[in-house]
């Protein structure tokens, strides 16, 4: 590729620390445009697939086969009828419950599909990592990523007050959108036979004037995670964070922690209800402590809250699938963009005020002044409590799916509350199995010896492959 990346010399030293840790230098050249949920991510998607001439590329973590699903099947499906070449990646485990037929509507019709790590019964490792990326290319020249999945929670159900899940995207034109493509290439060399040659945009040329920075998340690398690191710890007026599951390491939860302290306005974003509850409740562990550092903390009410966004200091913008927590930063296959831009870092911030105004505040409070987020312990003990929100929340009818998985999720727990309704599962299923070991020693000796063997070869073959990749570098 010939995109010529900002040079060295007129990088400032916060951007050389960035380049470094992420591993990516800034490609220049190019037009953005912010996008919220899927009624506007959408419609830039397939507008991308509508133009492409020559290929598209299309990768996601969960593709479902609900009308969403079908209408992107049906606009790729068409597209390769007319004779652009058409790349299909999905995640094997967030597509578990697609139906075949969609994958086998899109073969017959032209499109390569892939799928990526799929069951392996030994290795079980490799079984943990998996390609949570949400990225579509059309002709290396344009491109759209974030946290949007393909699915309809996204578009919501205007008609029966089911409104969709609040997330974030952006649009790439211009040089940058081949270094994207390029980042698809790679994973597409893991899953089989690598793209030819002519898949490749040789020569874009510039359409804007935003230097983008296309940041590869791979296992164990960790390069969000050492960018959010530094932004934490090098800014010096405010750190605004989206994001959907909160489970940060230690040292960058302790990072916001000291950047609160040295007086950064830090600011976070986060989901009242979760499709995964026990996340939101590890979350809501961490609570007190953030507070008492100074961070403020906010509960979005409404539909579900899955964008992965953050600004630094009105310049540093970073929007993809990362989440802030070790599944996202250290074992998936993730993609984020980081830009240097005010005009994008003021449209992300005037999107996290507004999100701001429709979410509820967690405080700490001392009596019984406001409403409890959970139950306290004593009278005179500082709680956690909620405010609410300066204008009320769009009305939101959960649907179907969103029910079912938040039928488990306790809704009022402080971080007493939230400790108990993550361990008391715990609690139970330890005494359970002891119960079944004291009652079926035999039986389950045979089954845990089994474990333990499968287990010890999955080790085994771990640390070969470790091995082999160590003595290539």
């Amino acid at each position: 590729m010939t995109n010529q990346a900002v040079p060295a010399g007129d990088q400032s030293l916060a951007q050389r620390a960035i380049t470094r840790a992420g591993q990516a230098r800034p490609v220049p050249g190019n037009a953005v445009r912010l996008l919220t949920d899927g009624p506007e991510v959408f419609p830039a998607m397939l507008g991308l697939i509508e133009e492409a001439t020559a290929w598209i590329h299309f990768e996601n973590y969960i593709i479902r086969s609900d009308d969403t699903g079908w209408r992107f099947a049906r606009a790729l499906a068409g597209r390769a009828q007319s004779g652009v070449r058409v790349c299909l990646l999905y995640d094997w485990l967030g597509c578990v419950t697609t139906s075949r037929k969609l994958w086998t509507y899109l073969r017959k019709h032209g499109v390569t599909v892939r799928a990526f790590n799929r069951p392996k019964p030994v290795d079980v490792f490799a079984n943990l990592t998996r390609d949570h990326r949400k990225l579509v290319v059309a002709d290396g020249r344009g491109a759209v990523l974030g946290g949007v999945c393909i699915g309809d929670e996204w578009s919501g159900r205007a008609e029966r007050g089911i409104l969709p899940w609040r997330d974030t995207a952006i649009e790439i034109r211009g040089p940058a959108a081949a270094a994207l493509d390029q980042s698809f290439a790679d994973m597409w060399r893991l899953t089989g036979a690598p793209l030819p040659a002519d898949q490749f945009a040789s020569d874009v040329a510039p359409a804007g004037e935003v230097a983008v920075q296309a940041v590869t998340g791979q296992p164990g690398r960790g390069r969000i995670y050492r960018i959010l690191d530094l932004l934490a710890a090098g800014s010096t007026d405010r750190m605004w964070i989206t994001d959907a599951y909160l489970v940060a390491p230690r040292r960058l939860l302790y990072a916001l922690r000291n950047a609160a302290r040295a007086g950064v306005d830090v600011r976070l974003l986060l989901p009242s209800a979760s499709d995964v509850p026990v996340v939101r409740n590890l979350t809501r562990i961490g609570y007190r402590d953030l507070l008492t550092a100074g961070v403020r903390i906010y509960e979005w009410q409404g539909a579900m809250l899955h964008a992965k966004s953050q600004v630094a200091d009105g310049r540093w913008c970073r929007i993809g699938s990362s989440n802030l927590n070790a599944a996202s930063l250290l074992g998936n296959y993730e993609l984020d963009v980081m830009i240097d831009d005010p005009a994008v870092a003021d449209a992300l911030e005037a999107q996290f005020r507004k999100d701001i105004s429709r979410a509820s505040e967690i405080v700490i409070q001392e009596g019984r002044v406001g409403r409890p987020l959970g139950r306290g312990r004593g009278r005179g003990r500082s709680r956690l409590a909620i405010q609410q929100p300066p204008v009320a929340p769009d009305r939101h009818r959960i649907s179907g799916r969103e029910r079912r998985k938040r039928m488990v999720l306790a809704l009022r727990t402080v971080a007493t509350g939230a400790r108990r309704s993550t361990f008391l599962p715990i609690g139970i299923g330890l005494t359970v199995l002891a119960a079944l070991f004291l009652a079926l020693p035999r039986l389950m000796g045979y089954l845990f010896g089994g474990m333990l063997i499968w287990l010890g070869i999955a080790a085994w073959l771990e640390a070969f492959r470790r091995r082999s990749t160590d003595s290539r570098l």
